[in-house]
């Protein structure tokens, strides 16, 4: 019997009914490529790899990699012992698409890439982020998270829970709470409740940037501290972001009252407010930062 390692913030998927309804809701087909992050004592990989074209599963634990060996036996199953930080994503799911067509000579189709995870609660929100750059080479992202986390992901402007996350995850993705996961459905559990949310990539961004590094620069900077107005926390950070204007001009011209906190605004206004604070330079195309 594996124990969960504490270091590693495990918490395994007991509940046979709870993996069922995940991988209904993720409804795998013969043409999808399935990542799944964290596949534990393999709860959900089982029916995942029945289901699926392919399934690549990445576990930083070695004793469940090799737990995994010894209990799912399949051609249609990689096992990828690798921490979902450091990972090179891009290079992984070339990988497992070149496994696919070895295995389905002959297809014509073009395999959707889709990500199932149960991650541990202290890195859901640096792998979210990573995970996000990947951009339209994923389908979509069905998570299991801690239940505030997929409530700052989902709220909406005015909402207390809505922040930089919030932000960040909308403008890549258009999310969907699917159902809550009571602590009981893991063995230990978790002092805290899940939930499972989906998360569709979008075929284009809700707003126009040339920038993106430089857009969630900005909106992080807006919500760096949450009460405090939009003015001042641009002023404050202003010369370190290199704005070529004054900030309350750039306030006015986007037609945003300065006393308003960064919680109150749309995708469209931080959209807005960014074309304004950088002017012509930020609508010009600029090569984008950051690697998988």
């Amino acid at each position: 019997m594996i124990k969960a390692k504490k270091s590693l913030g495990q918490n395994f998927l007991v509940d046979a009914r709870v993996a069922r309804r995940i991988i209904d809701a993720v409804s795998p087909q013969p043409t999808d490529i399935v990542l799944e992050i964290g596949p534990g004592t393999g709860a959900l990989t089982r029916g995942l790899v029945e289901r699926s074209g392919f399934v690549a599963a990445v576990e930083i634990d070695h004793d469940l990699i090799e737990g995994l060996r010894r209990s799912i036996a399949s051609p249609r199953l990689s096992l990828v012992e690798a921490d979902a930080l450091k990972l090179d994503w891009g290079a992984t799911i070339d990988a497992a698409i070149d496994s696919w067509r070895k295995l389905d000579r002959g297809t014509q189709s073009e395999p959707r890439v889709r990500i199932v995870a149960n991650l541990p609660y202290y890195i859901s929100t640096a792998v979210i982020a990573k995970l996000l750059r990947l951009g339209r080479r994923v389908f979509d992202m069905t998570l299991m998270l801690q239940d505030e986390v997929v409530d700052r992901i989902t709220s909406a402007p005015g909402g207390r829970e809505y922040g930089y996350l919030s932000v960040l995850v909308q403008y890549h993705t258009v999310a969907a709470k699917l159902f809550e996961v009571p602590p009981s459905a893991f063995k230990p559990a978790p002092k805290v409740r899940s939930a499972v949310i989906r998360l569709a990539v979008r075929a284009a961004p809700p707003i126009d940037l040339s920038d993106e590094d430089r857009f969630f620069e900005l909106v992080k900077a807006c919500f760096s501290q949450r009460r405090k107005t939009l003015l001042n926390n641009l002023k404050a950070r202003a010369r370190g972001m290199g704005l070529v204007d004054d900030v309350e001009r750039a306030l006015a011209d986007a037609g945003i009252d300065p006393k308003r906190r960064a919680e109150t605004l749309s995708l469209q206004e931080f959209g807005a407010l960014f074309h304004a604070l950088y002017g012509r330079a930020a609508r010009e195309p600029v090569g984008k930062t950051g690697s998988l």
